[in-house]
């Protein structure tokens, strides 16, 4: 797969979940901020393990490559903030906007003097083989987003389960202490009055 083709499928698709951020509201617009989260995530490790380090080296893409990891930067700190939030207030929407406004600009920037220098600096077996690469690379962390998203899961059905026995067993704990204590004082009972028909 040609790499830039790559960026740009994924830049269109958080395009599209931002339009869809924008139209949602309530717990909606949280689930699809999650998306973005993660889309945005995925994008940006797969650029700076593999497509940015081939862009330091040519001089024609060293300085807007420089550029874009901090602009990466912004980004995740923006991500950091808003995943702190339950519910989208008016601080986070404000950040959300901002947060649209730094991708736009970072995928303008890229795929307007970006790309076409770094087409320009690279040959098409290393375009080639650089998209390879993410795919794998991306791949690769979509398997083990869902692997650790499933464990998380299986850990809370086991802790709700493990919660759900203590409470049955509970009573019955209950039932025979109270039962043990009857019979105890039953028989202390019955020693009292063993006791008084001795003395007399």
């Amino acid at each position: 797969m040609d790499a830039f083709n790559l960026l740009k499928a994924d830049h269109r698709k958080v395009e599209e979940l931002f339009s869809q951020l924008e139209s949602a509201s309530g717990q909606a617009k949280m689930r699809v901020f999650e998306q973005i989260k993660m889309e945005l995530e995925l994008h940006t490790h797969i650029e700076e393990k593999i497509f940015y380090p081939a862009l330091e080296k040519p001089k024609q893409t060293h300085d807007l490559t420089l550029e874009a990891y901090e602009e990466h930067d912004v980004v995740k700190k923006l991500l950091r903030e808003m995943s702190k939030a339950k519910s989208a207030n008016e601080e986070w929407e404000a950040q959300a906007k901002v947060l649209q406004e730094n991708v736009e600009h970072h995928v303008e920037e890229e795929e307007n003097e970006l790309f076409p220098k770094a087409e320009a600096a690279l040959s098409e077996e290393q375009i080639e083989a650089l998209g390879e690469q993410m795919e794998t690379e991306k791949e690769r962390k979509q398997r083990g987003a869902t692997k650790s998203s499933s464990k998380k899961k299986s850990a809370g059905a086991n802790k709700s389960a493990s919660k759900s026995k203590s409470a049955s067993t509970a009573p019955k704990k209950a039932r025979a202490s109270k039962k043990s204590g009857s019979k105890s004082s039953a028989g202390s009972k019955r020693s009292k009055k063993s006791a008084k028909k001795s003395r007399r």
